[in-house]
């Protein structure tokens, strides 16, 4: 039965491919063509943009759209936005968000660290007060990724101080171009200001932009969090319609292993044993790190929140580390250089600096290294003197 049911998928979308798809289509018309015929998010249900394919269903559509060379399928997989929308709102927001959304029309943030709570995102102090249909928000977040142009943010705020830390959050579809929102850009170490620090002072956000129940924003906050860690740890790279958060929302695309290559060989490197040898480990070390990230897809696929999202992170993050430390070593002491006038130096510094990023956004290296000791390993839970006591009880730093 799979496979008569996955024959069908196929050939609806050969179908489909064959009178609508040419490398030459106008992409904005090809977007609307795969969002409205329901091949951009395979797994969802059929009333949400989806065709309810199962994953051995959806991996097939998706290859026959791939040997097409024809972008479309993935949504499911990579939209944070409209994943975590999709799992936790309400039927009025999915049906005025989900389309844009998955057009990617919509410009989006993640209000979640604040200066008191990076790592540790449960001890957040932004706060949330009812006020008749809407709440209104005071507090302060930072290292906000594209705040600056954002439609709306998901924001995590505390509405119920007498709760232990992780009970009293909420979780709102937050609009962001309203007074009361000052969004202010951070400089970074690579020169960009890709990061900013946004004050809320009286903002205000309707009850039916709340996902998930009152007070339980923590656990939406995780589906959140799976999709970004998969996204970062499978791939930096993003693909014409998977949509979604990812490096290239946030700035330079690293370098993959074939520019390195080639690198390599303009620098007269190429037949260095050491740098070979360099270039074969960065290139197992991605492809057991796509392994990894079909592991923790097939586990969501099947309704899990897998920790193995942790390890792609993590992984990711020591890959990119790597391989910004491999591109400053093929170039030798030119590497030293930067400014415009040495552009594969800059790039080189660029990227080592650059390398940072996936050690911090999303959740630091150390937190993947927890996740990962207690949730893959089964090692000990780390101390918890805070836990069980409510949160306007616990002591400020």
């Amino acid at each position: 039965m799979i496979a008569s049911h996955t024959s069908s998928a196929v050939a609806e979308a050969e179908s489909f491919l064959a009178e609508h798809w040419s490398p030459d289509v106008d992409r904005r018309a090809w977007r609307e063509l795969v969002v409205d015929g329901r091949w951009a998010a395979l797994r969802w249900p059929s009333e949400w943009y989806g065709r309810d394919l199962d994953d051995d269903e959806a991996e097939a559509v998706e290859a026959t759209f791939a040997a097409a060379g024809a972008p479309g399928p993935g949504q499911d997989k990579y939209n944070l936005w409209a994943g975590t929308l999709l799992a936790h709102g309400g039927d009025e927001l999915k049906a005025r968000m989900l389309r844009p959304l998955l057009l990617d029309e919509v410009a989006m943030c993640l209000l979640y660290s604040e200066p008191g709570a990076g790592s540790d995102l449960a001890a957040i102090r932004t706060t949330a007060v009812r006020d008749g249909d809407e709440w209104v928000v005071n507090g302060q977040k930072v290292w906000t990724s594209g705040a600056q142009g954002a439609d709306y943010g998901m924001l995590i705020a505390r509405t119920d101080w007498d709760q232990p830390k992780h009970r009293g959050i909420t979780f709102f579809w937050f609009p962001m171009r309203q007074d009361g929102v000052e969004v202010r850009p951070l400089r970074q170490a690579t020169g960009d200001a890709r990061f900013n620090e946004v004050f809320l002072t009286d903002a205000r956000v309707p009850d039916s932009h709340r996902l998930g129940e009152l007070g339980k924003g923590w656990w939406v906050l995780q589906t959140a969090l799976t999709y970004e860690r998969a996204v970062m740890g499978v791939t930096q790279r993003r693909s014409e319609g998977s949509g979604g958060a990812t490096a290239e929302a946030h700035g330079r695309i690293p370098v993959p292993d074939t520019s390195l290559v080639r690198l390599a060989q303009e620098a007269g490197r190429a037949d260095d044993p050491v740098i070979r040898q360099d270039l074969a480990r960065l290139h197992a070390m991605r492809t057991v790190n796509e392994w990894n990230g079909q592991r923790a897809k097939a586990v969501a696929e099947a309704g899990g929140s897998s920790p193995l999202a942790s390890l792609g992170k993590l992984a990711m993050s020591g890959i990119l580390h790597f391989a910004g430390h491999l591109q400053g070593e093929i170039l030798g002491m030119q590497g030293t250089l930067d400014g415009d006038a040495h552009p594969r130096a800059r790039d080189a510094n660029y990227s080592q600096l650059n390398a940072y990023f996936t050690s911090i956004g999303g959740g630091t290296d150390q937190i993947q290294r927890n996740i990962i000791g207690e949730r893959i390993l089964g090692l000990p839970r780390e101390p918890e003197v805070d836990r069980g006591t409510p949160f306007k009880d616990v002591a400020r730093s």
